[in-house]
């Protein structure tokens, strides 16, 4: 017994050593960016890896120039409107869709499902310039039409993870709701809705990360006319490789910010999520 013991101890400890190396792996970009944004641009380039001193350090100079030269405030905007506009819209529609699928059983909700499923193997690039064509004619290259274009390809993913805990919820809370005058469209909202709230926050960060950091479909679809941070940052970029790194770094700790404090503030129902949705395959 005392074997065992100090076996599973010393496992526990391997374990810890692994998981801090792949914690610092993972974090070390983060933080390599952040001590950069404090450091005069010709000095990130000669030493990437050194902290900030009396020489190098240049406050917050590299903060103001960046949000100054890309006007940066502006692109946050357009970057917020489209990413709450986007999940917002893909939760809703997609979590309706997932109970549709569940609780109306033939096949054209078994079809419906797996394409679906399918759409999620399809690359962006293979549809990219037809996709751009048509966005076009539909005039949707404007940040609010970019939201119907982002519900399509989000749409697999999310009503994959939706249909997944919907199996597990029990039928009978929903028929109990029927029975004391709910129709279909209360019944979602006040019973479903609730409980799907860990799933729900699952799918807005998982497509909240995305369409925040996208790049290439915001650039086809809207061009220059309504940047949203990662376009706008691309302007640090001058020519022949002339790049301020000094505000790029900069800028990049700005975009990351808003990610990180919305995925600290609701990984917690991430696990929620993954173990209820794992109870019915």
């Amino acid at each position: 017994m005392m074997n065992e013991k100090i076996n599973k101890a010393r496992r526990d400890k391997i374990w810890f050593v692994v998981l801090l190396g792949l914690a610092v792996i993972f974090l070390a970009p983060i933080l390599l960016i952040f001590i950069n944004s404090f450091k005069g641009k010709l000095y990130i380039s000669e030493d990437l890896f050194s902290l900030p001193n009396s020489t190098t350090f240049v406050g917050l100079d590299n903060y103001i120039r960046g949000i100054e030269t890309v006007n940066f405030w502006y692109a946050f905007g357009y970057s917020v409107l489209i990413t709450v506009l986007s999940v917002g819209t893909i939760v809703l529609l997609t979590s309706m869709t997932a109970w549709f699928i569940v609780r109306v059983k033939n096949k054209f909700t078994s079809a419906l499902y797996y394409l679906f499923v399918f759409s999620m193997i399809v690359p962006f690039q293979m549809v990219m310039f037809t996709l751009t064509w048509f966005a076009n004619q539909m005039h949707l290259d404007n940040p609010l039409g970019i939201v119907f274009v982002y519900l399509g390809f989000g749409s697999g993913l999310s009503v994959f993870v939706f249909t997944g805990f919907i199996k597990s919820v029990p039928k009978e809370i929903e028929e109990a709701a029927i029975i004391d005058g709910c129709g279909p469209i209360r019944t979602f909202f006040l019973v479903v809705l609730p409980i799907l709230k860990p799933t729900v926050i699952t799918v807005s960060i998982l497509n909240a990360m995305w369409i925040w950091n996208d790049y290439l479909l915001p650039y086809l679809l809207l061009g220059t006319e309504y940047k949203t941070i990662p376009i706008a940052i691309q302007y640090l970029q001058g020519s022949y490789g002339n790049t301020d790194y000094g505000a790029l770094m900069a800028l990049l700790v700005l975009a990351i910010i808003p990610v990180i404090v919305f995925y600290l503030s609701s990984q917690k129902h991430i696990i929620k999520s993954i173990t209820a949705g794992a109870v019915k395959g």
